[in-house]
């Protein structure tokens, strides 16, 4: 079985690092739209058996339910690891063989973005992984089994899942992949995105109204 893990901060406590540019209002709708955009594409993907979304923000939970999908409700948020690290046992408790965490704020991402990271997984374990574009965090991660280490989402992600795959004696496979890269958390990010997003997503509609 395969499935899909979103967490989802509260949209009112996201991208506090945009607080310099953008008012609160509008960094609550920014990560909304983008959000639901990646909704839109998960909702497409192909061979998945399980989607879940780990949040205790209303509107996320509401809209998982809305599509059939499960949903972890979080009365406290500790840290994105935690929800994702519970998300994983949870699936793997219930029979999962591999599980994709994908972040709730990388707009440009389609569903054969999603589907061509579990092509690249190997046939029994192992671990696929998308940097940020930076090359220092984790923008995607791949895990067969679940649950075979700790998450370490934040500051210098990237080089701990790799020792961490390493030391659970998993091949890893690096995955470059534009869409999944850019996710959104400085101005630049934002200029970037603005190139590149679809003026028909939800994450396009917010900047053509906060321009």
């Amino acid at each position: 079985m395969k499935a899909i893990v979103i967490p989802v901060k509260a949209f009112a406590a996201a991208k506090t690092r945009l607080s310099p540019w953008l008012s609160s209002d509008a960094r609550a709708g920014l990560a909304e739209a983008m959000c639901r955009d990646v909704f839109a594409a998960v909702a497409e993907v192909r061979g998945i058996d399980r989607i879940l979304v780990v949040s205790n923000e209303p509107r996320a939970l509401a809209w998982a339910n809305e599509r059939g999908w499960e949903s972890l409700k979080e009365h406290q948020q500790i840290s994105e690891s935690a929800s994702v690290d519970k998300a994983c046992r949870h699936c793997a408790e219930q029979g999962t063989s591999a599980v994709l965490r994908l972040p709730a704020d990388i707009p440009l991402v389609s569903s054969s973005d999603i589907e061509a990271l579990f092509d690249a997984l190997p046939d029994s374990t192992g671990c696929v992984i998308v940097p940020s574009r930076d090359g220092t965090g984790t923008n995607a991660l791949l895990r067969s089994p679940p649950a075979a280490f700790e998450s370490h989402f934040g500051r210098g992600s990237f080089a701990a899942h790799i020792a961490a795959a390493r030391a659970a004696d998993l091949p890893v496979t690096v995955v470059r992949n534009s869409n999944i890269e850019l996710d959104v958390d400085e101005p630049a990010d934002l200029e970037q995105l603005r190139e590149f997003v679809s003026a028909n997503s939800r994450t396009g509609e917010w900047m053509r109204q906060t321009r």
